[in-house]
């Protein structure tokens, strides 16, 4: 079998920035050099964090995996150097006298498989790192190549390598002393099981393997008993792989570590933290780098908003990176903020992004805190302006228009204030509020967003034919409530932006409202005890079964936006009226292939290709 030796076929493994060529092969390793007193994942205000937010000093074995990386060469490849061994009598030699002798032992708690080959007795753990089988039952050849017939996976026994690139086997040293096999079952250091695991890790990523990724998260957790970490080094593998910056997968990264630091259980955690990692490794999948752009300026909120604007990528990420080195984001976010809200753009994107970058880099900290923003920056720049399109014209008029709130009267809105009303409509009756109390606006705004999302008409879900100005469905709903929770996030920092923000809220209202029916049955979706409800919900994102990392991550964004907005105490009709519409969200069946409507809509488009343009 000597044909199927890895030669070039290891994958690459990208230590850092521009590392992707360098391939190593089974007997090399990664080591790294961490100062005695490092802070890698915390988030010190003074070390430009976020002011006020505690401090997360790790331990310097957890934070050594995710410091600079280089790379030595192991002197052999079974005989791991260690201080402390632990040397173990396991049989007789003799029983691995014949040909193809093997044999299987406990010892030290270990299940080990022990063969007589040219090269002498080897030793492994009996389990297949992949999903188990007890690799006795496997076939050796003259190479010490392995074959696990369960799903024909091949690891040397000299050092463990997978010959796919796939997990890796444990082998153990073994010496023969006396007639007795002596088996060294002594671990290696934890700061060199992690350095591989990472390693390991990435590999997973790059191919998108979710089960791997999973055993990969379980081997961290086994040492450091938690594998948040991961999320740093998926960020850091990540970041410059997204050609036009976010994608929900960040998003999402956010709010499952919200949810992770609320659990105590070691399944709890590591599904969040398996939930994160997978969908960053599905979104930038067979993705190559982009590198970001380099320099720096001094930060000027001012500038970095123009820079935004005028789509220079290339001077707002200098920009963006002076902010970071000069005071983290906390001194970039109102100028991220003003950058989202400068448009209804990005179908709500750009805030609900920035609100979740702020909670990314408060949880991550300075390790990757330039990766999130400058990813950040990207999506901003990138994302389509929508007050731009015809049907969006009254939103500048309506903005220009509210500084003269003086004259408008102080009266509370209502969500029926809003209800069955278009875009012209709902950005007329904001501005009619505008003497009001802007949270009371807010409540409004959302409410009226989720009694759009109890009056959804299906049947415009499920049509198979109509114009593309007509494709509608769940996602377009939950968008309001989710921007509806970052505006009054941002906005309650920065009350300058309200106006930007509620208006743009209205054109949430205004632009579902042709997707809905006149009378929804609300009494259908209506939940009574809202606590408990709120806690099934949230129990659910647990065990979501959804195979689609965007609709489970509508799930996760939908429900921590509501359970968000109910803690920072939204009025009961209001409350209800959001709850009611997460439950039709979350019990509803959500179509996702639209195979007549999508070949309906390709034959009518080419038919008019020439002709007058129209959606």
């Amino acid at each position: 079998m000597s044909s199927l030796r890895p030669g070039g076929r290891w994958r690459a493994f990208d230590n850092g920035r521009g590392g992707e060529g360098n391939r190593r092969g089974p007997r090399e390793c990664l080591s790294v050099r961490v100062g005695p007193t490092s802070t890698l994942c915390g988030w010190p205000a003074e070390a430009g964090g976020l002011s006020g937010a505690p401090t997360r000093q790790l331990p310097r074995a957890a934070a050594i995996a995710y410091a600079t990386v280089r790379t030595r060469r192991r002197t052999t490849s079974n005989a791991v150097e260690r201080k402390d061994s632990r040397w173990s009598a396991a049989a007789d030699a003799d029983i691995l006298r014949g040909e193809n002798a093997r044999t299987t032992v406990r010892v030290d708690g270990k299940h080990i498989a022990l063969f007589a080959t040219p090269d002498g007795i080897l030793a492994c753990n009996n389990r297949c790192p992949h999903e188990g089988y007890p690799l006795v039952e496997g076939t050796l050849d003259g190479d010490c190549w392995l074959t696990c017939h369960w799903h024909n996976w091949k690891f040397n026994l000299k050092d463990g390598a997978n010959l796919y690139g796939g997990d890796r086997l444990r082998v153990y040293p073994v010496e023969v002393r006396d007639g007795k096999i002596w088996v060294d079952t002594a671990d290696e250091p934890s700061e060199e099981k992690r350095i591989c695991i990472r390693r390991d890790l990435r590999t997973a990523m790059e191919d998108n393997d979710y089960f791997r990724i999973a055993r990969e998260l379980g081997r961290i957790a086994a040492i450091d008993g938690d594998a948040a970490l991961a999320v740093v080094d998926a960020v850091e593998w990540s970041a410059e792989r997204f050609e036009f910056g976010w994608t929900h997968a960040y998003a999402g990264a956010a709010d499952w570590l919200v949810l992770h630091d609320e659990r105590q259980g070691q399944d709890a955690k590591l599904t969040c933290v398996l939930e994160a990692v997978g969908h960053i490794a599905d979104d930038a999948l067979r993705q190559p780098r982009y590198a970001f752009d380099p320099g720096s300026e001094p930060y000027d909120e001012d500038a970095f908003v123009a820079a935004v604007e005028d789509e220079d990528v290339a001077r707002a990420s200098r920009i963006a990176r002076g902010g970071i080195e000069a005071g983290g984001f906390d001194a970039l976010d109102r100028g991220l903020v003003r950058a989202a809200l400068a448009h209804y753009s990005g179908f709500g994107h750009s805030l609900i992004y920035v609100d979740k970058a702020r909670s990314l880099c408060r949880r991550l900290g300075d390790a990757v805190s330039e990766d999130i923003v400058l990813a950040l920056v990207r999506a901003l720049s990138y994302a389509r302006r929508e007050d731009q399109i015809p049907e969006f014209a009254d939103y500048a008029k309506a903005l220009a228009a509210w500084p003269s709130a003086g004259n408008a009267p102080t009266v509370d809105p209502t969500p029926q204030d809003f209800r069955r009303v278009g875009i012209g409509a709902a950005l007329e009756r904001a501005l009619s509020f505008r003497g009001a109390d802007p949270v009371r606006l807010h409540s409004a705004l959302l409410g009226a967003s989720a009694w759009n999302m109890l009056a959804f008409d299906l049947e415009r879900a499920t049509r198979t034919n109509g114009p593309i100005s007509g494709n509608v469905g769940w996602l377009d709903f939950t968008h309001a409530l989710t921007f509806g929770a970052a505006v009054r996030a941002s906005c309650e920092r920065y009350p300058s932006e309200w106006p930007r923000g509620l208006l743009q809220m209205a054109c949430f209202v205004g632009r579902n409202r042709a997707f809905t029916v006149a009378e929804p049955d609300l009494d259908r979706w209506y939940v009574a005890d809202i606590d408990a409800y709120m806690d099934s919900a949230v129990e659910r994102l647990f065990d979501h079964g959804d195979p689609e990392f965007i609709i489970s991550v509508h799930l996760l964004k939908t429900t921590l936006a509501v359970r968000e907005e109910l803690a920072r105490g939204l009025p009961e009709p209001e409350a209800a009226l959001c709850v009611a519409a997460l439950r039709r969200f979350l019990e509803t069946p959500i179509k996702r292939k639209h195979l007549r409507r999508t070949v309906s809509q390709a034959l009518s488009f080419v038919a008019r290709e020439d002709g007058p343009a129209s959606v």
